[in-house]
């Protein structure tokens, strides 16, 4: 094959490549954009543009049983983030900064089980755990459920974090007579923190998001706002549905981009204090 011919292959197979990749975001995010577009419209059919109105989002805040249902989700995803992100934070230091202590490979293998089984079946094992230790089914169990596959998810992005801090540093610190707590705390912690808030934007952004979980463990009046979306699909298809996935996705896109700006590594060579 002389040069020209293969130039222009590869010139055939890079535009082959973009229109792919075109056609899989446009079938990825048409649909969404399309959710959004509707949740303004003014009628009643999903189907048909009715003109521009906030008539869904005034409706959706006078709705009380929503209201009640994603003051659940808040509450239960403060709750359960700010729990989870101490332990998993804890759990990555314990992991990552003492090498031999007994059952580590164990509990390292456990650990990473909430993010490798499927929801249905940690759901089912939460229910049956709750069920069998006589618990009933409320708002502190789905929020004792969160915790428990929100650590894993903590501690691994932490655990990344603290993969690429150099030792030395905390090495010096003792140098300079800092015992182990003042060394984590004027050393490691402020190095680690942006792993440590990204792993709870990512944490409150699973919490917010859950529904199979939630739906095994949930009881009477603790529903949170994706169990009631997913309930109000099944019973009754109106243009509200569209203004409230509207309003999640805003929510779950600031934490998801949030963590990602947070675990950002800086560029190499420059400096924090420049104007």
């Amino acid at each position: 094959m002389n040069v020209p011919t293969h130039a222009a292959a590869s010139r055939n197979a890079d535009r082959a490549l973009s229109v792919h990749g075109v056609v899989v975001f446009l079938f990825l995010y048409v649909p969404i954009l399309l959710l959004v577009v509707f949740s303004f419209s003014d009628a009643s059919n999903l189907s048909v543009w009715g003109g521009w109105s906030l008539r869904w989002y005034r409706k959706m805040f006078t709705n009380d049983p929503l209201l009640r249902s994603m003051r659940n989700s808040v509450v239960v995803a403060l709750v359960s983030t700010g729990i989870s992100t101490v332990l998993g934070t804890a759990a990555a230091l314990a992991l990552e900064r003492y090498r031999r202590w007994l059952g580590k490979r164990t509990f390292d293998a456990l650990l990473y089980l909430p993010v490798i089984i499927p929801d249905v079946t940690m759901g089912v094992m939460l229910l049956m755990w709750f069920t069998t230790i006589n618990w009933s089914l409320s708002l502190t169990t789905i929020i004792l459920s969160h915790i428990a596959f929100n650590i894993s998810f903590v501690a691994i992005v932490v655990r990344a974090r603290l993969a690429n801090l150099d030792p030395s540093l905390e090495e010096a610190a003792a140098d300079l007579y800092a015992d182990r707590w003042q060394a984590f705390r004027r050393v490691t912690l402020p190095l680690i923190m942006p792993g440590i808030v990204g792993g709870a934007l990512l944490a409150l952004t699973l919490s917010l998001d859950d529904v199979v979980i939630t739906s095994l463990v949930q009881g009477p009046g603790s529903t949170t706002l994706p169990v009631f979306v997913f309930g109000l699909i099944k019973r009754q298809v109106t243009p509200e549905i569209n203004a409230v996935s509207t309003v999640m996705l805003l929510a779950s896109m600031v934490l998801v981009f949030g963590s990602l700006a947070f675990q950002r590594e800086p560029r190499a060579g420059a400096n924090p204090e420049a104007p």
